[in-house]
């Protein structure tokens, strides 16, 4: 029995468009709170959101940087 099934183009295509919406908005969210700690505490030193923007983004820029030269080669 399988749990899992293949997605077809239309599955995959909708998919990847919640994700990249679910990302956009996990950006925006740390954003803004990132903003709001910076303003009430004046630095960015103990800013759990801060981290969390700055490693997502980082993660997010290195896997892209790394499959691009992976597919082009």
């Amino acid at each position: 029995m399988k749990v899992f099934k293949k997605m077809d183009e239309m599955q995959l295509s909708i998919n990847l468009t919640s994700v990249k919406f679910a990302w956009v908005y996990t950006v925006i969210f740390l954003f803004i709170w990132s903003t709001y700690d910076f303003i009430k505490t004046g630095s960015y030193n103990n800013s759990l959101a801060f981290f969390l923007l700055i490693s997502q983004n980082l993660i997010y820029i290195c896997i892209h940087f790394f499959l691009n030269r992976k597919m082009n080669k």
